[in-house]
């Protein structure tokens, strides 16, 4: 739309600069002076050039031109007014459900009346919540087109959608209460949900969960099922985990013939093809985490995948890694002490039981590291010794070169495992915040019926599925909401989990067998911004323990009054919640704590596992606020995908957060990010996607300090080590 001077732009630049501290003056000027004619696209790219440290409102005045523009194709593709905003609700879901993009459940379980009283709930003025880059990343990434990618549904319509899709087998009593409830949080930007949510939610095609954890047993058939499993979860748009260190090492004996093994390596770098070939939804290459274990015999070459030099057939770029590290691990390596490798098949074989089936149970004994030395006195078992440390350095080469391993630090994993009577946690998943029981799928037969059909039996394993959705701390904490938010949030999360279509049925069932959603947050940083507390500072220590604690009663009530509604997950009985254990090691004490202790004794839970900090980088940038519980990059940066380069600030940029926002992630100290993030981990029943930010040039000594420093105080996992080749400002801290 093509606009003239002394027609309807100044007008329109009156209107979407309203309310905001810009100079409406510097784009009028500029459009003056252009000697084209000015229509919408080239007045977002004045707003948006106008983005800075002092003026950060410019993107509100991005976000209102690029509205109007989409207010306009919605209604010439769905036949409405263009003065009016949103058009109606019921023909839009007709519409696209005639179309074949919405579910016909939608039509199915809401009769007109109340479908159309759901539109006349829509309130579009809260669009003006979006900044440029969050209205830009919903728009070309979330909301539902018709085939030709035409404009049909509006931003407070897809949350709306969501609200209903995810509320639809509630009863029909309460039903219209609880979508409410749902689009109050979502609209008014308190919450998101993952990625999948936001994009399948009301839809034809696609599950709802973030990401699987698979765990892969030591025979051909399983790789390979393995394998299979996860192209479908991959075509399907879900982030993997994948546990290998069942897997027999490189010389081991195949039937009884020694030297036979190809270790893990050939089988890391199938999954690394299947990551390229089966892409998710079209949109980007496959994403999986592998793991293995810190004393497997293939760990040297499992640590050098993703290095940049040597022999390109034992490397796999496209795939992350993560090694699963026992205490005793991190004791010799601060030592200096010895480190045995041993083939975990020749383990099983000659002890009669396998290392990874076991943990130590406190902190400086347990049955794990009897085991390790059990098999290191052993003279029937060959194994490598090698100095801890240098297995270390090799871990910290990998992350400073290529961000990762992961590290998982499996023994405070299992010790703050709520369900250990149902079986052991492996490895985490692709983002490191997800901690729940593994075990392989076992094939037990092929049987051939009577009509020739072959059926193949399989005996399922526990198989993660991880459920996610996280509170916008830096809307939701100042505007005193969290009890009425973590009240839908928890019922929304533990909808997904029955109406979901998995394309696997062992995630299916695992998913009923512990009903584990990951009630998450972001905006942390925000958060400290709003409320003038430094990052580097005990208050913010402090607050975060505060505040975690809060948010940790309030998911636990609400699960445990869900059960009270619908019944507790099957797995609850000889649970940490069903003995109380739980709220013992948690160190929860007080009459409210009690009496929730109590509660869930005597009345249940509903869900085995409960919270996960995710990273959120996209649906932080729709929310306007901080990714996860990360510092910013910068307060002023450049947002660049492979289809846009957008200016932005941080969140509420102004004279009185700036402080804050200014010591930005490679300046800030990360010892305090560290004790932040220990803080927040006691209350988290799973774990948080933690990332180190660190300078390249950052010596050995004080990278080998911090991953003890999280290993000491009790973080579960830490994600990436994320090195920057540039001379960072003022960064003093990793000079000491």
């Amino acid at each position: 739309m093509t606009l003239t001077i002394t027609g309807e732009f100044e007008p329109l630049v009156e209107q979407v600069t309203q309310g905001l501290d810009v100079d409406k003056e510097a784009i009028l000027d500029k459009a003056r002076n252009n000697d084209a004619p000015v229509d919408k696209d080239h007045l977002i790219k004045l707003a948006l050039e106008n983005i800075d440290e002092a003026n950060p409102d410019w993107t509100f005045v991005a976000a209102r031109l690029y509205l109007q523009t989409l207010y306009e194709q919605a209604a010439e593709n769905r036949g409405y007014d263009d003065t009016r905003q949103y058009g109606d609700f019921h023909r839009l879901i007709t519409a696209l459900t005639e179309k074949g993009i919405y579910s016909d459940h939608l039509l199915q379980k809401y009769s007109r009346r109340e479908i159309e009283y759901f539109g006349k709930m829509i309130m579009p003025e809260r669009d003006l919540l979006f900044n440029y880059l969050g209205l830009y990343t919903l728009t070309t990434r979330y909301l539902a087109t018709d085939h030709d990618k035409y404009i049909y549904e509006l931003p407070q319509e897809r949350w709306m959608i969501i609200a209903m899709h995810l509320m639809q087998d509630e009863d029909s009593e309460y039903r219209g209460h609880y979508v409410a409830e749902t689009y109050w949080a979502l609209s008014n930007l308190y919450m998101t949900v993952a990625t999948p949510t936001l994009t399948n939610a009301g839809k034809t095609h696609g599950q709802l969960s973030s990401c699987f954890i698979d765990t892969v047993d030591d025979s051909l058939q399983s790789i390979y099922d393995s394998n299979t499993d996860i192209a479908k979860l991959s075509k399907n748009g879900g982030g993997i985990g994948v546990y290998m260190g069942k897997i027999r090492s490189r010389g081991s004996s195949i039937k009884g013939f020694k030297g036979m093994s190809s270790g893990v390596v050939p089988w890391i770098k199938q999954l690394n093809n299947t990551a390229v070939s089966v892409d998710q939804l079209g949109t980007r290459k496959g994403a999986i985490a592998i793991y293995l274990d810190v004393w497997h015999a293939d760990i040297e070459a499992f640590l050098d995948l993703k290095l940049n030099n040597g022999d390109e057939r034992l490397r796999a770029h496209d795939i992350f890694t993560g090694v699963c590290l026992p205490d005793y691990f991190m004791e010799q390596v601060e030592k200096r002490g010895d480190w045995y490798l041993f083939d975990p098949h020749e383990v099983r074989q000659v002890m009669g039981y396998s290392l990874e089936e076991c943990y130590d149970e406190e902190r400086g004994a347990g049955s794990w590291r009897e085991r390790y030395l059990e098999c290191v006195r052993s003279e029937e078992l060959t194994k490598r010794v090698v100095p801890a440390i240098d297995i270390m350095k090799r871990i910290m080469k990998s992350q400073l070169e290529a961000g990762t391993p992961f590290m998982f630090y499996r023994d405070e994993v299992n010790r703050q495992n709520n369900n250990p009577h149902e079986g052991m946690i492996y490895c985490s998943n692709l983002c490191t915040e997800i901690t729940q029981n593994q075990s392989p799928t076992e094939f037990l037969e092929e049987l051939t019926e009577a009509d020739g059909t072959i059926v193949k039996k399989y005996k399922p394993g526990d198989y993660v599925v991880c459920n996610l959705s996280s509170i916008n701390l830096g809307r939701a904490v100042p505007d005193q909401v969290l009890e009425r938010l973590i009240s839908i949030q928890v019922r929304m999360l533990d909808n997904v989990i029955d109406i979901n279509t998995l394309p696997l049925k062992q995630t299916q069932m695992t998913n009923w067998k512990y009903r584990a959603i990951g009630l998450g947050t972001f905006g942390w940083h925000h958060l400290l911004a709003k409320e003038n507390i430094g990052w580097e500072s005990e208050e913010a220590v402090d607050y975060a323990d505060e505040l975690y604690e809060q948010i940790a009663y309030l998911t636990i009530k609400t699960s445990m009054e869900l059960s009270r509604e619908k019944g507790s997950y099957p797995a609850f009985a000889g649970s940490k919640w069903q003995t109380g254990q739980y709220f013992c090691d948690k160190g929860y004490t007080g009459e409210k704590w009690d009496d929730l202790k109590r509660d869930v004794m005597e009345q249940g839970i509903r869900n085995g596992y409960l919270m996960a900090v995710a990273p959120n980088s996209s649906t932080s940038m729709i929310a306007y606020s901080t990714a996860s519980i990360d510092p910013v990059f910068k307060p002023f940066y450049f947002e660049e995908k492979k289809d846009f380069k957008i200016a932005v600030t941080a969140p509420e940029l102004d004279h009185n957060t700036y402080g804050i926002y200014r010591r930005s992630a490679y300046i800030l100290d990360q010892r305090w990010s560290v004790r932040q993030n220990a803080a927040r981990q006691k209350h988290i029943d799973q774990s948080i996607s933690f990332n180190f930010y660190v300078p390249n040039t950052i010596k050995a000594s004080v990278l080998l300090d911090l991953h003890l420093q999280a290993w000491k105080e009790g973080l579960k996992t830490t994600y990436y080590v994320r090195s920057t080749a540039n001379d960072v400002e003022e960064c003093e801290w990793c000079e000491s």
